[in-house]
């Protein structure tokens, strides 16, 4: 038996696990590890790094439902067939910030709901939590399957750029959220959203430069911004077909993703 900490992950993936070794997998240094993650209709397989002798590490897969999946660990070796050493369950779930940014796609354009996130800025969190929401909301974002006509304005584009409203570019740079705000400067309206004043008169790009954040402003008015250190510039993603292979870069791990 092999002990996975932690034993689930949010569905987005993207996650460090740590897989301890028993002492009768402890082998010698040309064995390589391999976790297999099988769910119902995709299967994951991601290699690992040597901690030490006794421990691996590797990211979790992006995941496409909530559930409970099959974890193998492979082991294999020059010249001698794969085997599969310890089997383990694994659980996908749909965490806060999953909630917190499907609640976000379904108001782009709902102003009682985007008044109540302006009300929650009130109790500003601390740096090291903004940054941790950003991260993970940023993550979750990319993982919804957005409808092809989905807008950061919301649906009704009827609305002519005049109209005094609150938009989800204010929400997301009032909190400082550079991640989210790349993510959703790349989507339908982003841009757009960036010259549309809120009931006071804020623009997205005032509230930035009145509430200091440079970096931010940075990302909304310089031509060719880049995108901000986070996790999908440590990892990359390429897709073909039923499979995508993603590098994360910071452990140096990949993971293979394939229909099932």
């Amino acid at each position: 038996v092999m002990k996975l900490n932690p034993q689930q992950a949010p569905l987005y993936g993207d996650s460090v696990i740590t897989v301890q070794l028993t002492e009768e997998d402890k082998v010698e240094d040309d064995v390589v590890f391999y976790l297999v993650f099988t769910g119902s209709t995709v299967q994951h397989c991601t290699s690992t790094r040597k901690i030490n002798p006794g421990s691996l590490e590797t990211i979790s897969p992006g995941h496409d439902c909530c559930e409970t999946v099959k974890v193998a660990l492979c082991a294999s070796r020059e010249g001698h067939p794969v085997l599969v050493v310890a089997e383990e369950n694994f659980q996908f779930v749909q965490d806060e910030a999953y909630d917190a940014a499907q609640f976000l796609a379904t108001c782009a354009g709902n102003q009682q709901a985007l008044n109540f996130t302006r009300f929650l800025d009130r109790s500003r969190p601390p740096a090291a939590d903004v940054d941790f929401l950003d991260e993970k909301v940023a993550l979750a974002f990319r993982h919804l399957k957005l409808p092809a006509e989905w807008n950061v304005l919301g649906a009704d584009q009827s609305l002519t750029e005049n109209i005094p409203r609150e938009t989800l570019m204010h929400f997301a740079v009032r909190l400082g959220l550079l991640r989210l705000t790349w993510f959703l400067l790349q989507q339908p309206g982003g841009r757009g959203a960036l010259s549309i004043h809120n009931n006071e008169g804020a623009t997205p790009v005032s509230l930035a430069l009145e509430r200091g954040y440079q970096k931010l402003h940075q990302l909304l008015t310089e031509e060719g911004a880049r995108e901000p250190d986070s996790w999908s510039t440590l990892s990359h993603t390429v897709h073909s077909g039923d499979y995508s292979v993603k590098h994360h870069r910071g452990l140096d791990v990949y993971l293979l993703t394939a229909e099932a």
